[in-house]
């Protein structure tokens, strides 16, 4: 990972902008890299650049310094975790790559803090969130496996909250999009917007950043707004950025999303097309709590108090956790047996079930796999080990799997659903042999 600039601007999320070969420009000029609309800051306030292995910052006029802990000065060596000030933005270098060497350098030191992370955050969670530990645990293991979560579940059952709470407990930017029949992607995306100087009178378009820009984002009910808004979502899932007229701009980093859907109210709504869902790793569903947590939902949450999640994890530290996940080594044996069961949902497949080529319209693409085994490795560092078995697949399959399984009318007839299907399918598919 490059180094990265963190931008706190007041009662605003952070957000997080790379920092390539080319000067980094801060000012209250709409055509500066960060904006600072704010009195006493200048049009070319300051720039942030790389001289070989050296950032510095450094400000265009003396009489206009940078603040900073020492106090007010015209340049400033940037080292991981220097800060300065421009107006009341603050701004954070941070060496991601150091962060991910030193986790990489001890592996197994890294997998018992990636536990020791995973129980915080559940711990902050369980103060507001009642019950619901199962959902809670396959968002953080999407999260740390950088993909995406589709929450299915009626309404009132703390998805929202579950949300907005992760986000609170990482340290996160966290925006909510009630997606409704008129919205359209640029409510999402952004737009550009014609603005006049004042002063040359000269006009210009500026690109006016949507609720898309944050490191966590909630797609509330997405699928009560037309299919051309659900696609705004589609670059930005599996790209990481937006492409606004030709222009292309990068998200701010982590970004996850949790979208949520009401199985229950069907009229009106607009199901999400299946290159839309393939772009979820999981579909998670969403039961209503036992006996014991639905009382203590229901006499916690009318009293006049709230719970306050304290940061269980910074924004980088999630970074080179995900970082990790995706380095962690798995013996061919387990990306065998996920091969298997990917290309065993397929009907046209000659070693499918008869069950698959009898109830299966459409089986899982290569992404499936993906997801699978990224799942697997998830699961395994996150419960404090380095190797990935067989049974960490096991543990993912219907999340990953039940919303690209998709069924035919023949099993629909039956009252056959996905999960169904996914479930024979485990019991069906063996292990390789070391010897295939």
């Amino acid at each position: 990972m490059a180094e990265q600039l963190l931008i706190r601007r007041p009662q605003q999320p952070e957000t997080r902008m790379a920092l390539g070969d080319e000067p980094l420009v801060i000012g209250s000029d709409p055509g500066c890299h960060v904006v600072v609309n704010e009195p006493g800051v200048l049009g070319f306030h300051a720039c942030v650049s790389r001289n070989n292995k050296l950032i510095h910052a450094v400000s265009y006029d003396a009489a206009s310094p940078l603040e900073t802990d020492q106090g007010p000065m015209p340049q400033l060596q940037l080292e991981d975790g220097t800060r300065f000030s421009v107006g009341a933005t603050q701004f954070e270098l941070r060496n991601g790559a150091q962060a991910e060497q030193a986790l990489l350098e001890n592996p197994a030191e890294a997998a018992a803090q990636l536990q020791a992370a995973m129980a915080r955050i559940k711990a902050e969670m369980a103060r507001v969130v009642i019950g619901q530990s199962d959902v809670v645990s396959q968002v953080l293991v999407a999260l740390f496996a950088r993909g995406h979560c589709l929450l299915v579940g009626t309404p009132g059952l703390a998805k929202t909250l579950m949300a907005r709470t992760l986000a609170g407990s990482l340290d996160l930017g966290c925006k909510r999009v009630q997606f409704t029949p008129d919205l359209m992607p640029a409510d999402i995306t952004g737009t550009q917007v014609l603005e006049q100087d004042p002063v040359t009178a000269a006009r210009t378009f500026r690109f006016k950043q949507g609720p898309i820009f944050t490191n966590l984002l909630l797609a509330d009910e997405i699928n009560r707004t037309p299919p051309k808004t659900q696609a705004a979502l589609l670059e930005a899932m599996q790209e990481r950025r937006v492409t606004i007229a030709g222009q292309a701009y990068d998200l701010p980093a982590p970004f996850f999303v949790i979208a949520t859907q009401n199985p229950i109210e069907q009229e009106g709504t607009y199901p999400l097309p299946e290159a839309q869902l393939d772009r979820f790793m999981f579909c998670v569903r969403v039961e209503y709590p036992s006996a014991d947590e639905e009382e203590r939902i229901i006499m916690e949450t009318t009293r006049d108090t709230s719970e306050e999640v304290s940061h269980a994890l910074s924004a980088s530290a999630l970074i080179a956790f995900q970082h990790l996940v995706r380095q962690a080594p798995v013996s061919r044996h387990v990306g065998a047996y996920v091969t298997k069961l990917v290309r065993a949902t397929r009907p046209d497949a000659p070693d499918a079930p008869d069950f698959i080529k009898n109830w299966v319209r459409w089986g899982a693409g290569p992404r499936a796999g993906q997801y699978l085994l990224l799942a697997a490795k998830s699961h395994a560092l996150l419960s404090g080990r380095l190797n990935v078995s067989c049974d960490d697949v096991r543990a993912y399959v219907l999340p990953v799997l039940r919303h690209r399984v998709l069924v035919n009318f023949a099993a629909a007839s039956e009252g056959v659903d996905s999960d169904e299907i996914v479930r024979r399918l485990v019991a069906a598919v063996p292990e390789p042999d070391y010897a295939e």
